[in-house]
C-alpha cells in the first residue's frame, strides 16, 4: 500500500466510522447519578430509504419513569405491568429518511450504582423491524446503556501544613512584588 493510498484509507475510515457510530437508537445522558430525577432523551435516526413508523422502548428494571414530553407528529402509548408500573413506551408517527427524532422522558434512577440497558425496536414502512438490543457494543444493533454512578465531585481536603505553606508563599510573593514595584532612587 502506498503512502497516498494509506492516507485515503485513513480518511475514509475517519469519515465512515463516526457516521456508523451515530446511526443507532441511543438514550442520553450516558451517565447519571443514583437516585436522581433525570431527563432522558431517546434519539432515533432513520437509516433507510423508507420512513420509520414506530419506535418502542423498554425501560430497565429499577428505573421509575414519571413523565413523557410531547413530540410533534408522534402519538405515545405507555406500556404498564399488572401493578401499573411503566415498563415501556411506543411512539407512532412518520420519520422520513435522513432525519432523526428525539423522545424525552423523566425517570427516577435506581438508588445504587448500576448500568441501565435500553432495548429499542424501530419499525420501518413495509414492516422491517430493527432490534437495538445486542449486548455486544461492536454489533450493528447495540443496545444503548447508561451508567448510574455517583459523579458528584468529592470535597478537596487541605491539610493544615499545606495551608500554612501556601500562606507563607503568598506572603513572600506579595513582599517580592512590593520590592519590585517600589520607586527607585
Amino acid at each position: 500500500m502506498t503512502s497516498t493510498s494509506k492516507r485515503v484509507f485513513v480518511l475514509l475510515v475517519l469519515l465512515v466510522v463516526p457516521s456508523i457510530g451515530l446511526a443507532h437508537a441511543v438514550v442520553f445522558p450516558k451517565t447519571s447519578n443514583p437516585g436522581a430525577y433525570e431527563k432522558y432523551i431517546l434519539r432515533v435516526p432513520n437509516e433507510r430509504d423508507v420512513p420509520t413508523l414506530k419506535v418502542e422502548l423498554h425501560f430497565p428494571e429499577g428505573l421509575r419513569v414519571v413523565s413523557f414530553g410531547d413530540v410533534a407528529g408522534w402519538k405515545l402509548q405507555v406500556l404498564t405491568d399488572s401493578a401499573q408500573r411503566i415498563t415501556g413506551a411506543v411512539w407512532t408517527g412518520v420519520l422520513p429518511k435522513e432525519r432523526f427524532v428525539e423522545f424525552p422522558f423523566v425517570a427516577v434512577n435506581p438508588k445504587d450504582s448500576t448500568s441501565l440497558a435500553w432495548p429499542t425496536y424501530q419499525t420501518y414502512e413495509g414492516g422491517e423491524k430493527v432490534e437495538w438490543t445486542s449486548a455486544d457494543t461492536a454489533s450493528k444493533t447495540p443496545v444503548s446503556s447508561t451508567l448510574i454512578v455517583d459523579t458528584t465531585p468529592k470535597p478537596i481536603r487541605i491539610s493544615r501544613i499545606s495551608l500554612y505553606i501556601s500562606v507563607i508563599a503568598l506572603a513572600f510573593a506579595l513582599s517580592a512584588l512590593g520590592v519590585a514595584l517600589r520607586p527607585r532612587r
